[in-house]
């Protein structure tokens, strides 16, 4: 049912148009400029102001034309991770990749095309609709800072998907987890390095023999933890007395997540005192996990038009946090869709033609589920 070659123009349009994380204008304007022309009433929250950017949020509605239909949110966030200015598109063999050294930007600019493809054809088609929302987030690479920004006054839908993952179309995400952000400063003892090392304490060895000790990486099933960044020391003639460490833990379970991050700040503690060192260790909560049973109507809903469609529906879980998390910590049920983004984040991303045609048709068929009495 959907336009496939309008589809493919538009994805390739709005890929070209650089979005780093905090610099969206330039595609917020392109895109709400199409949302207005579809006859969508659009809000821009006050996001940007709050993180630093140079636009919010994105947030659209569309009135329905069958009584008493739940209002469906569907999200896609703009930025893109880096390098993402002079993406060139290439088409070969149904496969969609960048022509050079940058990302494609699949992530999330599928999601995004998907979404304005229902739209278009719930207009051309007079097809029966409940009311339907529209959020295009800001910021979602790097910590889903629009999401956790955004305007909750505006939120008006009963359940929502995210169009937002690597599986193909027809994978429901129903679990994701929390996240913890665990920021670990070593203290040392400043010292000359060639004339009395002995008189120091080198923050950078005390911080390496604590992550000999620390569990890190796969964790379990659904427990993950990571040290991500490192930094610290001034001259290699002088014995370094701090040095920062960036940390996370992740989990599906709440216990697990509180079991990993008490574990990593007692390491970093015990290990540093030990060492003669000492570690001042910070945790923030980066974002809560959610599930959501299979039997939910946000969870119903979409593989039934996963199957309305002929494909199969798969409910699976996942590593990652999306702007999901903050939706469904908001009281609005979310999912997260796949929709055919593979080896995002990096230069050799691709998706393939017919998932990207295969968002645009879920995204439809969602919609016309939805409305279904």
């Amino acid at each position: 049912m959907v336009n496939k070659q309008r589809m493919l123009d538009e994805f390739f349009e709005l890929v070209k148009i650089p979005a780093s994380t905090r610099k969206e204008r330039q595609v917020a304007d392109v895109l709400l400029a199409k949302l207005k022309a579809l006859g969508l009433e659009v809000k821009e929250d006050d996001t940007g102001s709050k993180i630093g950017g140079d636009c919010g949020n994105l947030i659209a509605y569309k009135k329905g034309n069958v009584a008493g239909a739940p209002v469906v949110m569907l999200s896609a966030h703009m930025d893109c991770v880096e390098p993402c200015t002079g993406i060139e598109p290439v088409l070969k063999d149904g496969i969609i990749t960048s022509a050079g050294d940058t990302i494609l930007g699949g992530d999330d600019k599928a999601g995004v095309t998907g979404i304005l493809e229902a739209l278009r054809l719930l207009e051309e088609k007079q097809l029966p609709h409940g009311d339907v929302q529209i959020v295009f987030t800001v910021a979602e690479e790097g910590g889903l800072n629009g999401s956790k920004n955004i305007d909750q006054s505006l939120l008006k839908a009963d359940f929502g998907y995210a169009l937002d993952s690597s599986g193909a179309p027809g994978e429901v995400i129903v679990m994701a987890p929390g996240q913890e952000s665990i920021l670990v400063t070593v203290h040392g003892k400043k010292a000359h390095a060639g004339v009395a090392p002995e008189e120091g304490v080198n923050a950078i060895v005390v911080a390496g023999k604590a992550l000999a000790e620390l569990k890190q990486g796969r964790i379990d099933f659904e427990t993950t933890a990571n040290v991500g960044l490192i930094s610290g020391g001034v001259a290699t003639n002088i014995v370094p007395d701090q040095v920062e460490l960036k940390c996370e833990a992740r989990s599906r379970n709440m216990d697990k997540l509180a079991a990993q991050t008490a574990h990593m700040k007692e390491t970093f503690e015990t290990v540093c005192a030990r060492s003669g060192g000492k570690a001042t260790v910070v945790v923030k909560r980066a974002y809560n996990p959610y599930v959501l049973e299979e039997s939910a109507h946000v969870v119903t809903t979409a593989v039934k038009a996963v199957e309305s469609l002929g494909m199969k529906a798969a409910c699976v879980g996942t590593g990652g946090g999306s702007d999901a998390n903050f939706f469904n910590s908001y009281g609005i049920p979310t999912a997260v869709l796949g929709v055919g983004m593979s080896k995002v984040h990096t230069t050799d991303e691709f998706i393939k033609e017919v998932d990207l045609y295969n968002t645009g048709e879920l995204s439809l068929a969602i919609i016309l589920q939805a409305a279904k009495k």
